[in-house]
């Protein structure tokens, strides 16, 4: 379980006073402002204002006060401490709980490990990497991922046939220790509150 988790990210400057552009990943975009916000290199932020713009929010952040100041933040990454986010409701999801699992089929064969969850524009996709060969980017679904198992660290994965056997590793095939019983099935959602 990650420490930390991803919640926003910095873009342009947005006008001569200091406001960027913000890309918020949480469920609620305009909640970003109820976290006390750190930065990869250890910086605290602190949101003053924020609104709603096209595809984006604009946001006045404490201690920014021109347009030199607010480009220098650009791709700055915004996270919050794990701790201080509620938890997630049943069959709902933070995406650093599930990047590191381990993702089998039905039958109960090793297929790579999560490595991110995307979404551009339609719904969450869930990239798994093989230990071997290319990423397999599949719908986060209930359908294409019906169990999720974070406590045993692994998530079933019901991929169309044929999606994994050109980056499937020799070793994936028969018993053994890369080999787990199918899990059950349940319903959830697919929503998931922060990335």
């Amino acid at each position: 379980m990650a420490d930390r988790v991803l919640v926003a990210q910095i873009g342009a400057a947005h006008g001569l006073r200091g406001e960027v552009r913000l890309k918020s990943f949480t469920q609620d975009p305009m909640a970003v402002k109820d976290y006390a916000l750190h930065s990869e290199d250890a910086r605290t932020f602190t949101i003053e204002s924020l609104r709603p713009a096209k595809d984006w929010l604009v946001a006045r952040l404490a201690g920014v006060g021109d347009r030199t100041a607010a480009e220098a933040l650009r791709n700055l990454r915004l996270y919050v401490e794990r701790t201080s986010l509620p938890p997630p409701e049943a069959g709902e999801f933070y995406h650093a709980d599930l990047i590191g699992l381990a993702a089998f089929d039905t039958g109960g064969r090793a297929l790579g490990t999560v490595v991110a969850i995307h979404n551009f524009g339609a719904s969450d996709i869930i990239e798994i990497k093989p230990e071997s060969g290319s990423a397999v980017m599949l719908p986060f679904t209930g359908t294409a991922v019906p169990d999720i198992d974070i406590a045993a660290g692994r998530l079933l994965v019901d991929p169309p046939a044929g999606t994994f056997d050109k980056a499937e590793p020799d070793s994936a095939a028969g018993a053994g220790p890369d080999t787990v019983e199918p899990a059950s099935r349940p319903r959830r959602k697919d929503r998931v509150p922060a990335r």
